[in-house]
Protein backbone atom coordinates (compact mmCIF):
# COMPACT_ATOMS: atom_id res chain seq x y z
CA UNK A 1 0.00 0.00 0.00
CA UNK A 2 1.41 3.25 -0.88
CA UNK A 3 1.82 4.73 2.52
CA UNK A 4 3.58 6.82 4.64
CA UNK A 5 3.76 6.23 8.56
CA UNK A 6 4.55 9.17 10.61
CA UNK A 7 5.94 8.99 13.58
CA UNK A 8 7.83 12.31 14.38
CA UNK A 9 11.49 10.61 14.21
CA UNK A 10 11.73 8.99 10.75
CA UNK A 11 10.43 10.97 7.88
CA UNK A 12 12.64 10.42 4.49
CA UNK A 13 13.23 12.93 1.32
CA UNK A 14 11.38 9.97 0.21
CA UNK A 15 8.78 10.19 2.19
CA UNK A 16 8.45 13.71 1.24
CA UNK A 17 8.56 13.29 -2.47
CA UNK A 18 5.89 10.60 -2.37
CA UNK A 19 3.51 12.42 0.01
CA UNK A 20 4.20 15.77 -2.37
CA UNK A 21 3.98 14.41 -6.08
CA UNK A 22 3.04 10.32 -5.72
CA UNK A 23 -0.65 10.69 -3.96
CA UNK A 24 0.70 8.73 -1.42
CA UNK A 25 -1.18 8.87 1.82
CA UNK A 26 -0.47 9.23 5.49
CA UNK A 27 -1.32 7.66 8.47
CA UNK A 28 0.00 8.31 12.63
CA UNK A 29 1.95 5.91 14.32
CA UNK A 30 0.26 4.84 17.92
CA UNK A 31 3.15 5.74 19.36
CA UNK A 32 3.31 9.39 18.30
CA UNK A 33 -0.36 9.46 19.59
CA UNK A 34 0.35 7.85 23.15
CA UNK A 35 3.25 11.10 22.84
CA UNK A 36 0.84 13.61 21.82
CA UNK A 37 -2.04 12.70 24.48
CA UNK A 38 0.99 12.66 26.94
CA UNK A 39 1.79 16.38 26.15
CA UNK A 40 -1.60 17.17 25.99
CA UNK A 41 -2.09 16.08 29.97
CA UNK A 42 0.58 18.92 30.42
CA UNK A 43 -1.18 21.52 29.54
CA UNK A 44 -4.56 20.66 30.84
CA UNK A 45 -2.62 20.48 34.42
CA UNK A 46 -1.12 23.66 33.65
CA UNK A 47 -4.20 25.42 33.11
CA UNK A 48 -6.11 23.53 36.04
CA UNK A 49 -3.19 24.60 38.40
CA UNK A 50 -3.55 28.67 37.28
CA UNK A 51 0.37 28.32 36.39
CA UNK A 52 1.06 31.13 33.68
CA UNK A 53 2.83 29.81 30.71
CA UNK A 54 3.67 31.77 27.46
CA UNK A 55 1.40 30.91 24.52
CA UNK A 56 -0.81 29.15 27.25
CA UNK A 57 -2.33 31.50 28.83
CA UNK A 58 -0.17 34.55 28.29
CA UNK A 59 -0.22 37.33 24.85
CA UNK A 60 2.23 36.32 22.07
CA UNK A 61 5.63 37.99 21.14
CA UNK A 62 5.97 41.84 22.69
CA UNK A 63 2.38 41.11 24.77
CA UNK A 64 3.75 38.04 26.90
CA UNK A 65 3.96 39.75 29.83
CA UNK A 66 0.19 40.01 29.91
CA UNK A 67 -1.84 37.04 31.83
CA UNK A 68 -5.35 35.52 29.74
CA UNK A 69 -7.89 34.25 31.84
CA UNK A 70 -8.89 30.96 31.62
CA UNK A 71 -12.23 32.12 29.87
CA UNK A 72 -10.68 33.53 26.68
CA UNK A 73 -8.25 30.38 25.96
CA UNK A 74 -10.17 28.90 22.92
CA UNK A 75 -10.61 32.97 21.30
CA UNK A 76 -6.70 33.67 22.36
CA UNK A 77 -6.14 31.02 19.91
CA UNK A 78 -8.43 31.79 17.68
CA UNK A 79 -7.22 35.34 17.23
CA UNK A 80 -3.87 34.18 17.14
CA UNK A 81 -4.70 32.77 13.64
CA UNK A 82 -6.67 35.74 12.80
CA UNK A 83 -4.16 38.29 13.43
CA UNK A 84 -1.15 36.38 12.11
CA UNK A 85 -2.86 35.57 8.55
CA UNK A 86 -1.12 38.40 6.90
CA UNK A 87 0.34 36.65 3.72
CA UNK A 88 0.22 37.95 0.23
CA UNK A 89 1.69 36.84 -2.98
CA UNK A 90 0.92 33.99 -5.57
CA UNK A 91 -0.42 30.67 -3.66
CA UNK A 92 2.07 27.79 -3.11
CA UNK A 93 2.03 25.26 -5.09
CA UNK A 94 -0.26 22.65 -4.49
CA UNK A 95 2.72 19.88 -3.93
CA UNK A 96 4.71 21.88 -1.58
CA UNK A 97 1.15 22.84 0.73
CA UNK A 98 0.98 18.86 1.00
CA UNK A 99 4.70 18.47 2.19
CA UNK A 100 4.38 22.14 4.50
CA UNK A 101 1.31 20.38 5.91
CA UNK A 102 2.71 16.72 6.40
CA UNK A 103 5.97 18.45 7.80
CA UNK A 104 3.45 19.93 10.51
CA UNK A 105 1.77 16.97 11.68
CA UNK A 106 5.11 15.08 11.78
CA UNK A 107 5.91 17.94 13.73
CA UNK A 108 2.99 17.45 16.23
CA UNK A 109 4.09 13.47 16.36
CA UNK A 110 7.29 14.19 18.35
CA UNK A 111 4.86 15.27 21.65
CA UNK A 112 6.91 18.57 22.54
CA UNK A 113 4.17 20.90 21.13
CA UNK A 114 0.87 20.06 23.76
CA UNK A 115 -1.42 19.70 20.81
CA UNK A 116 -4.89 17.33 20.89
CA UNK A 117 -4.14 14.20 18.91
CA UNK A 118 -7.08 15.21 16.60
CA UNK A 119 -4.82 18.73 15.72
CA UNK A 120 -2.72 15.75 13.62
CA UNK A 121 -5.23 13.88 12.80
CA UNK A 122 -7.47 16.49 10.79
CA UNK A 123 -4.24 17.52 8.99
CA UNK A 124 -3.82 13.89 8.08
CA UNK A 125 -7.47 13.60 7.32
CA UNK A 126 -7.06 17.13 5.13
CA UNK A 127 -3.70 15.68 3.12
CA UNK A 128 -5.38 12.19 2.60
CA UNK A 129 -8.72 13.43 1.38
CA UNK A 130 -6.32 16.19 -0.93
CA UNK A 131 -8.17 18.98 0.88
CA UNK A 132 -4.99 21.82 0.10
CA UNK A 133 -4.97 25.08 1.59
CA UNK A 134 -4.41 28.44 -0.30
CA UNK A 135 -0.77 29.62 1.14
CA UNK A 136 0.51 33.40 0.14
CA UNK A 137 4.41 32.69 -0.17
CA UNK A 138 4.89 36.22 1.07
CA UNK A 139 5.08 37.32 4.61
CA UNK A 140 7.57 35.14 6.87
CA UNK A 141 10.73 36.30 7.91
CA UNK A 142 11.90 32.87 9.00
CA UNK A 143 11.75 33.63 12.77
CA UNK A 144 9.62 32.53 14.88
CA UNK A 145 8.87 30.43 11.96
CA UNK A 146 6.65 30.41 9.16
CA UNK A 147 3.71 32.50 11.36
CA UNK A 148 2.05 34.05 8.66
CA UNK A 149 1.78 31.45 5.98
CA UNK A 150 1.51 28.96 8.52
CA UNK A 151 -1.21 30.77 9.54
CA UNK A 152 -3.26 30.39 6.27
CA UNK A 153 -3.18 26.77 6.63
CA UNK A 154 -4.28 26.76 9.63
CA UNK A 155 -7.47 29.06 8.65
CA UNK A 156 -8.82 25.94 6.80
CA UNK A 157 -8.92 23.51 9.70
CA UNK A 158 -10.84 26.32 11.44
CA UNK A 159 -13.54 26.52 8.37
CA UNK A 160 -11.71 29.59 7.42
CA UNK A 161 -9.71 31.04 4.81
CA UNK A 162 -9.31 29.02 1.26
CA UNK A 163 -8.72 25.58 -0.44
CA UNK A 164 -8.75 23.32 -2.89
CA UNK A 165 -10.25 20.68 -3.61
CA UNK A 166 -10.57 18.82 -6.73
CA UNK A 167 -9.54 21.37 -8.68
CA UNK A 168 -11.47 24.10 -7.56
CA UNK A 169 -11.38 26.63 -4.58
CA UNK A 170 -13.33 26.93 -2.03
CA UNK A 171 -14.13 28.55 0.94
CA UNK A 172 -12.30 26.49 4.61
CA UNK A 173 -15.62 25.44 6.05
CA UNK A 174 -17.40 24.24 2.46
CA UNK A 175 -13.89 22.60 1.18
CA UNK A 176 -14.37 20.52 4.51
CA UNK A 177 -17.35 19.63 4.16
CA UNK A 178 -17.05 18.95 0.41
CA UNK A 179 -14.75 15.44 1.99
CA UNK A 180 -16.95 15.16 4.79
CA UNK A 181 -14.65 16.82 7.31
CA UNK A 182 -15.53 19.04 10.28
CA UNK A 183 -13.80 22.01 11.72
CA UNK A 184 -12.00 22.37 15.07
CA UNK A 185 -11.88 24.52 17.55
CA UNK A 186 -8.53 25.29 18.96
CA UNK A 187 -7.63 25.09 22.71
CA UNK A 188 -4.76 26.52 24.94
CA UNK A 189 -1.53 26.37 23.02
CA UNK A 190 -2.64 24.76 19.90
CA UNK A 191 -2.76 28.25 17.58
CA UNK A 192 0.70 28.72 18.65
CA UNK A 193 1.71 24.97 17.85
CA UNK A 194 0.68 25.38 14.64
CA UNK A 195 1.72 28.87 13.44
CA UNK A 196 5.42 28.44 15.23
CA UNK A 197 7.76 26.21 13.07
CA UNK A 198 9.63 25.91 10.04
CA UNK A 199 7.53 23.59 7.84
CA UNK A 200 7.02 26.25 4.64
CA UNK A 201 10.43 26.86 4.72
CA UNK A 202 11.49 23.33 4.89
CA UNK A 203 9.26 22.44 2.32
CA UNK A 204 10.64 24.79 -0.63
CA UNK A 205 13.90 23.18 0.70
CA UNK A 206 13.63 19.87 0.38
CA UNK A 207 11.13 20.27 -2.93
CA UNK A 208 14.79 22.30 -4.04
CA UNK A 209 17.07 19.71 -2.24
CA UNK A 210 15.71 16.60 -4.24
CA UNK A 211 15.60 18.25 -7.83
CA UNK A 212 19.57 19.43 -7.29
CA UNK A 213 20.29 15.65 -6.16
CA UNK A 214 19.09 14.80 -9.14
CA UNK A 215 20.16 17.59 -10.94
CA UNK A 216 23.59 16.80 -10.04
CA UNK A 217 23.90 13.61 -12.42
CA UNK A 218 21.78 14.80 -15.09
CA UNK A 219 24.81 17.55 -15.26
CA UNK A 220 27.69 14.90 -15.33
CA UNK A 221 25.35 13.08 -18.47
CA UNK A 222 25.04 16.70 -19.85
CA UNK A 223 28.72 16.95 -19.53
CA UNK A 224 29.63 13.70 -20.80
CA UNK A 225 27.77 14.00 -24.00
CA UNK A 226 29.40 17.92 -24.85
CA UNK A 227 32.56 16.79 -23.57
CA UNK A 228 32.44 13.90 -26.31
CA UNK A 229 30.85 15.81 -28.98
CA UNK A 230 33.48 18.60 -29.20
CA UNK A 231 35.76 15.92 -29.60
CA UNK A 232 37.39 16.66 -26.18
CA UNK A 233 39.86 14.53 -24.28
CA UNK A 234 39.35 11.97 -21.05
CA UNK A 235 42.41 12.51 -19.88
CA UNK A 236 41.72 15.17 -17.07
CA UNK A 237 38.95 12.60 -15.95
CA UNK A 238 42.34 10.05 -15.18
CA UNK A 239 41.47 8.62 -11.66
CA UNK A 240 45.14 9.46 -10.45
CA UNK A 241 44.87 13.29 -10.96
CA UNK A 242 41.57 13.12 -8.76
CA UNK A 243 43.08 10.93 -5.87
CA UNK A 244 46.36 12.83 -6.01
CA UNK A 245 43.55 16.33 -4.40
CA UNK A 246 41.43 13.68 -2.97
CA UNK A 247 38.07 15.45 -2.90
CA UNK A 248 35.83 11.75 -2.94
CA UNK A 249 33.11 14.14 -4.83
CA UNK A 250 35.55 15.16 -7.65
CA UNK A 251 36.77 11.27 -7.64
CA UNK A 252 32.83 10.41 -8.07
CA UNK A 253 32.37 12.34 -11.11
CA UNK A 254 35.23 11.96 -12.86
CA UNK A 255 34.57 7.81 -12.80
CA UNK A 256 30.91 9.02 -14.10
CA UNK A 257 32.45 10.79 -17.30
CA UNK A 258 34.65 7.81 -17.60
CA UNK A 259 31.58 5.41 -17.77
CA UNK A 260 29.40 7.74 -19.40
CA UNK A 261 32.57 8.20 -22.44
CA UNK A 262 33.91 4.63 -22.37
CA UNK A 263 33.91 2.18 -25.67
CA UNK A 264 32.69 6.00 -27.85
CA UNK A 265 33.90 5.47 -31.44
CA UNK A 266 33.29 9.24 -31.35
CA UNK A 267 35.93 9.38 -28.37
CA UNK A 268 38.35 6.89 -30.40
CA UNK A 269 38.16 8.49 -33.88
CA UNK A 270 40.58 11.25 -32.23
CA UNK A 271 43.14 9.15 -30.45
CA UNK A 272 45.89 10.74 -31.82
CA UNK A 273 45.24 15.01 -33.10
CA UNK A 274 47.53 16.24 -31.03
CA UNK A 275 45.24 17.82 -28.76
CA UNK A 276 46.60 18.70 -25.25
CA UNK A 277 43.86 20.56 -22.91
CA UNK A 278 40.23 21.71 -22.96
CA UNK A 279 38.49 24.49 -21.73
CA UNK A 280 37.88 24.85 -18.34
CA UNK A 281 34.38 23.87 -19.09
CA UNK A 282 35.21 20.73 -19.99
CA UNK A 283 38.48 19.96 -18.18
CA UNK A 284 37.29 21.02 -14.85
CA UNK A 285 34.11 19.35 -14.62
CA UNK A 286 35.32 16.45 -12.11
CA UNK A 287 36.50 19.63 -9.77
CA UNK A 288 33.16 21.82 -10.44
CA UNK A 289 30.35 19.08 -10.44
CA UNK A 290 32.32 17.55 -7.30
CA UNK A 291 32.47 20.63 -5.30
CA UNK A 292 28.89 21.15 -6.29
CA UNK A 293 28.09 17.24 -4.69
CA UNK A 294 29.79 18.69 -2.08
CA UNK A 295 27.88 21.06 -0.75
CA UNK A 296 24.98 19.22 -1.51
CA UNK A 297 25.72 16.35 1.22
CA UNK A 298 25.93 19.75 3.36
CA UNK A 299 22.40 20.16 2.59
CA UNK A 300 21.06 17.07 2.75
CA UNK A 301 22.23 16.61 6.46
CA UNK A 302 20.63 19.84 7.68
CA UNK A 303 17.10 19.19 5.61
CA UNK A 304 16.70 15.69 6.50
CA UNK A 305 17.48 16.83 10.55
CA UNK A 306 14.96 19.39 9.77
CA UNK A 307 12.13 16.99 8.52
CA UNK A 308 11.92 14.88 12.25
CA UNK A 309 12.68 18.39 14.24
CA UNK A 310 10.73 20.20 17.12
CA UNK A 311 10.50 23.57 15.87
CA UNK A 312 7.62 24.60 18.14
CA UNK A 313 7.99 27.25 21.51
CA UNK A 314 7.81 26.61 24.56
CA UNK A 315 7.89 22.51 24.19
CA UNK A 316 6.56 20.48 26.55
CA UNK A 317 8.77 18.07 27.92
CA UNK A 318 5.68 16.15 29.51
CA UNK A 319 8.01 13.21 30.89
CA UNK A 320 10.11 16.00 33.51
CA UNK A 321 7.27 18.27 33.80
CA UNK A 322 8.72 21.13 31.91
CA UNK A 323 7.40 23.56 29.81
CA UNK A 324 10.69 25.03 28.09
CA UNK A 325 10.64 28.54 25.95
CA UNK A 326 13.83 28.47 23.30
CA UNK A 327 14.14 29.25 19.98
CA UNK A 328 14.00 25.96 17.66
CA UNK A 329 11.80 28.14 15.38
CA UNK A 330 14.48 30.14 13.93
CA UNK A 331 14.72 29.45 10.44
CA UNK A 332 18.99 29.64 10.26
CA UNK A 333 19.88 26.34 9.83
CA UNK A 334 17.86 26.13 6.82
CA UNK A 335 18.81 30.04 5.60
CA UNK A 336 22.47 28.99 5.30
CA UNK A 337 21.70 25.81 3.71
CA UNK A 338 19.21 27.01 1.25
CA UNK A 339 21.64 29.58 -0.11
CA UNK A 340 24.62 27.07 -0.11
CA UNK A 341 22.61 24.86 -2.23
CA UNK A 342 21.13 28.22 -4.63
CA UNK A 343 25.26 29.05 -4.67
CA UNK A 344 26.09 25.57 -5.94
CA UNK A 345 23.48 24.46 -8.34
CA UNK A 346 24.05 28.43 -9.76
CA UNK A 347 27.51 26.96 -10.31
CA UNK A 348 26.16 23.89 -12.38
CA UNK A 349 24.40 26.24 -14.56
CA UNK A 350 26.98 28.94 -14.75
CA UNK A 351 29.83 25.72 -16.45
CA UNK A 352 26.79 24.00 -18.57
CA UNK A 353 26.26 27.32 -20.51
CA UNK A 354 30.02 27.57 -20.74
CA UNK A 355 29.77 24.31 -22.41
CA UNK A 356 26.92 25.46 -24.34
CA UNK A 357 28.62 28.40 -25.78
CA UNK A 358 31.54 26.11 -26.98
CA UNK A 359 29.04 23.97 -28.92
CA UNK A 360 27.65 27.14 -30.54
CA UNK A 361 31.25 28.65 -31.40
CA UNK A 362 32.35 26.46 -34.81
CA UNK A 363 35.86 27.69 -33.85
CA UNK A 364 35.64 25.80 -31.05
CA UNK A 365 33.30 22.63 -31.97
CA UNK A 366 34.14 22.02 -35.71
CA UNK A 367 30.64 21.91 -36.36
CA UNK A 368 28.11 23.94 -38.24
CA UNK A 369 27.42 27.20 -36.50
CA UNK A 370 24.70 26.97 -33.51
CA UNK A 371 24.49 23.34 -34.53
CA UNK A 372 22.03 24.43 -37.60
CA UNK A 373 21.50 22.38 -40.78
CA UNK A 374 22.23 25.25 -43.86
CA UNK A 375 23.16 27.76 -41.20
CA UNK A 376 22.12 31.03 -42.20
CA UNK A 377 18.61 29.94 -43.16
CA UNK A 378 18.40 28.25 -39.98
CA UNK A 379 19.40 29.80 -36.94
CA UNK A 380 19.88 26.43 -35.05
CA UNK A 381 20.31 26.46 -31.20
CA UNK A 382 21.41 30.60 -31.29
CA UNK A 383 18.42 31.41 -29.03
CA UNK A 384 18.59 28.40 -26.76
CA UNK A 385 21.87 29.52 -26.19
CA UNK A 386 20.85 33.16 -25.19
CA UNK A 387 18.16 31.65 -22.86
CA UNK A 388 20.82 29.83 -21.00
CA UNK A 389 23.14 32.91 -20.71
CA UNK A 390 19.89 35.16 -19.61
CA UNK A 391 18.74 32.75 -16.73
CA UNK A 392 22.40 31.69 -15.36
CA UNK A 393 22.48 35.71 -14.88
CA UNK A 394 19.52 35.62 -13.14
CA UNK A 395 20.69 32.58 -11.36
CA UNK A 396 23.11 35.12 -10.02
CA UNK A 397 21.09 37.84 -8.87
CA UNK A 398 18.88 35.09 -6.96
CA UNK A 399 22.33 33.67 -5.37
CA UNK A 400 22.50 36.79 -3.09
CA UNK A 401 22.36 35.09 0.33
CA UNK A 402 18.95 35.99 1.80
CA UNK A 403 21.08 34.68 5.43
CA UNK A 404 22.84 37.78 5.83
CA UNK A 405 19.95 39.53 5.95
CA UNK A 406 17.92 40.34 9.32
CA UNK A 407 15.11 43.11 10.36
CA UNK A 408 13.60 43.48 13.68
CA UNK A 409 10.10 42.42 14.21
CA UNK A 410 7.81 42.54 17.28
CA UNK A 411 9.06 45.83 18.47
CA UNK A 412 12.48 44.55 18.79
CA UNK A 413 10.91 41.46 21.12
CA UNK A 414 12.08 39.09 17.72
CA UNK A 415 15.22 41.18 16.93
CA UNK A 416 17.48 38.79 15.00
CA UNK A 417 15.32 36.70 12.20
CA UNK A 418 16.57 34.36 9.60
CA UNK A 419 14.85 34.65 6.19
CA UNK A 420 15.05 31.03 5.83
CA UNK A 421 11.63 31.49 3.87
CA UNK A 422 13.34 34.04 1.25
CA UNK A 423 16.38 31.35 0.67
CA UNK A 424 13.90 28.27 0.87
CA UNK A 425 12.31 30.00 -2.21
CA UNK A 426 15.14 31.59 -4.25
CA UNK A 427 17.21 28.35 -3.81
CA UNK A 428 13.86 26.22 -5.39
CA UNK A 429 13.78 29.01 -8.34
CA UNK A 430 17.69 28.37 -9.20
CA UNK A 431 17.37 25.26 -9.34
CA UNK A 432 14.50 25.24 -11.47
CA UNK A 433 16.49 27.78 -14.04
CA UNK A 434 19.24 25.17 -13.99
CA UNK A 435 17.29 22.77 -15.19
CA UNK A 436 16.74 24.92 -18.11
CA UNK A 437 19.92 25.16 -18.83
CA UNK A 438 21.17 21.76 -18.36
CA UNK A 439 18.48 20.67 -20.60
CA UNK A 440 19.16 23.01 -23.49
CA UNK A 441 23.02 21.53 -22.70
CA UNK A 442 21.43 18.28 -23.54
CA UNK A 443 19.64 19.24 -26.63
CA UNK A 444 22.89 21.00 -28.12
CA UNK A 445 25.20 17.87 -27.39
CA UNK A 446 22.28 15.18 -28.56
CA UNK A 447 22.16 17.12 -32.04
CA UNK A 448 26.08 17.40 -31.69
CA UNK A 449 26.43 14.05 -32.14
CA UNK A 450 24.47 13.91 -35.12
CA UNK A 451 27.17 15.76 -37.23
CA UNK A 452 29.94 12.97 -36.03
CA UNK A 453 29.57 11.28 -38.94
CA UNK A 454 27.44 8.18 -37.66
CA UNK A 455 30.37 7.28 -34.92
CA UNK A 456 28.31 5.66 -32.05
CA UNK A 457 28.57 7.52 -28.67
CA UNK A 458 29.77 6.40 -25.52
CA UNK A 459 27.99 3.49 -22.99
CA UNK A 460 26.62 6.16 -21.13
CA UNK A 461 25.76 8.90 -23.37
CA UNK A 462 24.34 6.86 -26.46
CA UNK A 463 21.59 5.83 -23.62
CA UNK A 464 20.76 9.20 -22.85
CA UNK A 465 20.55 9.68 -26.43
CA UNK A 466 18.19 7.39 -26.99
CA UNK A 467 16.44 8.21 -24.03
CA UNK A 468 16.11 12.40 -25.46
CA UNK A 469 15.09 10.91 -28.75
CA UNK A 470 12.34 9.29 -28.03
CA UNK A 471 10.30 12.39 -27.21
CA UNK A 472 12.14 15.47 -29.11
CA UNK A 473 13.78 14.87 -32.39
CA UNK A 474 16.68 15.99 -34.76
CA UNK A 475 16.87 19.30 -35.47
CA UNK A 476 16.65 19.34 -39.06
CA UNK A 477 15.09 22.95 -40.18
CA UNK A 478 13.98 25.40 -37.50
CA UNK A 479 10.89 24.42 -35.27
CA UNK A 480 9.14 25.91 -31.94
CA UNK A 481 12.23 25.49 -30.06
CA UNK A 482 10.06 26.72 -26.52
CA UNK A 483 8.25 23.26 -27.23
CA UNK A 484 12.01 21.05 -27.41
CA UNK A 485 12.91 22.82 -23.90
CA UNK A 486 9.80 22.10 -22.19
CA UNK A 487 9.97 18.59 -23.07
CA UNK A 488 14.03 18.87 -21.91
CA UNK A 489 12.45 20.13 -18.83
CA UNK A 490 9.91 17.40 -18.04
CA UNK A 491 12.40 14.80 -18.79
CA UNK A 492 14.68 16.14 -16.52
CA UNK A 493 12.61 16.36 -13.61
CA UNK A 494 11.07 13.05 -13.82
CA UNK A 495 14.70 12.38 -13.82
CA UNK A 496 14.01 10.01 -17.05
CA UNK A 497 17.18 10.16 -18.62
CA UNK A 498 19.28 9.71 -15.58
CA UNK A 499 17.18 6.43 -14.36
CA UNK A 500 18.10 5.04 -18.23
CA UNK A 501 21.20 5.51 -17.74
CA UNK A 502 21.72 4.20 -14.32
CA UNK A 503 20.20 1.09 -15.52
CA UNK A 504 22.85 0.55 -18.25
CA UNK A 505 25.71 1.38 -16.68
CA UNK A 506 25.41 1.46 -12.48
CA UNK A 507 24.79 4.63 -9.76
CA UNK A 508 26.26 8.00 -11.04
Amino acid sequence: MNQVIIDGESLTLGDVVNVAHQGYSVSIDPLATKRMQSSRQSIEKIIAHGETVYGVNTGFGKLSNIHISSNDLQELQLNLVLSHACGTGEFMPDPLVRVAMLLKANALCKGFSGTRPEIAVLLVEMLNRDIIPKIPVKGSVGASGDLAPLAHLTLVMLGLGEAAVDGKVFPGAKALERKSLHPITLQAKEGLAMLNGTQIMSAFAAEALVRAQNLVKTADIAGAITVESLLGTIVAFDERIQIARGFQDQIQVARNLRQLIAESEINASHANCGKVQDPYSSRCIPQVHGAVRQAIRFVTEVILTELNAATDNPLIFWEDGDVLSGGNFHGQPISLACDTLAIAVAQLANISERRLENLMDPHQSGLPPFLATRSGLNSGYMMAQVTAAALVSENKVLCHPASVDSIPTSANQEDFVSMGTHAARKALEVVENAETVIGIELLAGCQAIEFRQNLSAGKGTSVAYAAIREHISTLQHDRLMKNDIEKIIQLIKQNLVVHRVEAAIGSL
